[in-house]
């Protein structure tokens, strides 16, 4: 009788443990799941968060000019401004305002400018000298034959020819001769701290629609500057300048001046086409902001007066890269 009772009560304690474990089991996956939903609410709401505050620094941009303070100071925008900072009941946004003045243009930058760039962002020299020589012939018409490109196109799997046309868009350098993902999306490196931050790549220095002539100085990446010929020395101390507050108009002529015969490509803002860059964050119940940070973006030109809309959209990115 007693080896039928302690038989009994061994096997209540192993079914208490099971159902235990199916317990704990069950109230760890739906606190997971809360959590995942949570994130994925709070991820929702902070992109349309961005996404409004993209619209509403296109709002800005077209009214900007035309309202002034009692001081003088912009009321909503003034060209040049790098940013624009929002707050809504739900949450706040900074909007980046990136002239493609601050880009090169892939289509028609020199042979050696792009070679100078190239090394500027950490390839060697027959590296840079390579994939320059790539880009210049997948933008060029096409020969009478085969150029020696394309026989290495062909000679890949899939197999595939130069465009020989002008790039539509930037992606297309990663098929270029020589190119490396590395080198066209950016790697990191660590800071005097140690700490890693993003270097940036081909694709944060060049565009499709970019201006070679002159470049925004508190947008054009070290790279972009160095390739157009501003010393190392005052890249440095204008990339140092600009980290504390954007570049203003009176303060442009110095740095001109410092850069030499290189000044004459420097300059602020310009141009019809821009890339606004919103990063939205949401304000808890208690006033503190959630961790999660949520960044969109828009490429936007400035239409001339006699246009259906006065900015058309040109690309949409529901995640956007934030160096």
């Amino acid at each position: 009788m007693s080896t039928e009772r302690g038989g009994a009560l061994l096997a209540v304690l192993w079914l208490t443990a099971g159902l235990s474990a199916i317990a704990f089991g069950v109230a760890s996956t739906v606190k997971n799941e809360t959590q995942r939903a949570t994130n994925a609410l709070e991820e929702t709401r902070a992109y349309y968060l961005a996404a409004g505050a993209i619209e509403r620094a296109m709002l800005y941009m077209r009214w900007g000019p035309q309202h002034v303070l009692p001081d003088g100071s912009p009321r909503y925008y003034r060209p040049g401004m790098p940013r624009l900072y929002f707050r809504f009941p739900s949450g706040d946004a900074e909007v980046e305002v990136i002239p493609e003045t601050a880009r090169m243009n892939v289509n028609v930058a020199p042979r050696l400018e792009l070679t100078m760039l190239l090394v500027a962002l950490g390839a060697s020299p027959a590296q840079a000298d390579l994939i320059a020589a790539a880009i210049e012939d997948w933008r060029s018409p096409a020969p009478g034959g085969l150029s020696p490109f394309d026989v290495f196109y062909l000679a890949r799997n899939p197999s595939f020819r130069a465009r020989h046309a002008s790039l539509e868009e930037t992606e297309e350098l990663l098929v270029v001769q020589g190119m490396t993902p590395e080198l066209f999306y950016g790697t990191y490196a660590r800071d005097a701290n140690g700490r890693l931050i993003p270097t940036g790549g081909l694709r944060d220095c060049v565009s499709v629609y970019g201006n070679n002539a002159q470049f925004d100085v508190n947008w054009a990446h070290p790279a972009v500057l160095q390739a157009v010929g501003v010393a190392p020395a005052v890249v440095a101390a204008l990339v140092a300048r600009r980290m504390q507050s954007p570049i203003v108009p009176d303060e442009l002529p110095l740095w001109i001046q410092a850069a030499g015969a290189a000044g004459a490509r420097l300059r602020l803002g310009g141009g019809s086409i821009y890339t606004l860059r919103a990063s939205a964050r949401l304000r808890l119940p208690g006033g503190a902001f959630s961790d999660l940070r949520r960044s969109v973006a828009a490429q936007v030109k400035l239409m001339p007066a006699g246009y259906d809309k006065p900015m058309h959209v040109l690309r949409w990115y529901d995640n956007a890269w934030r160096p």
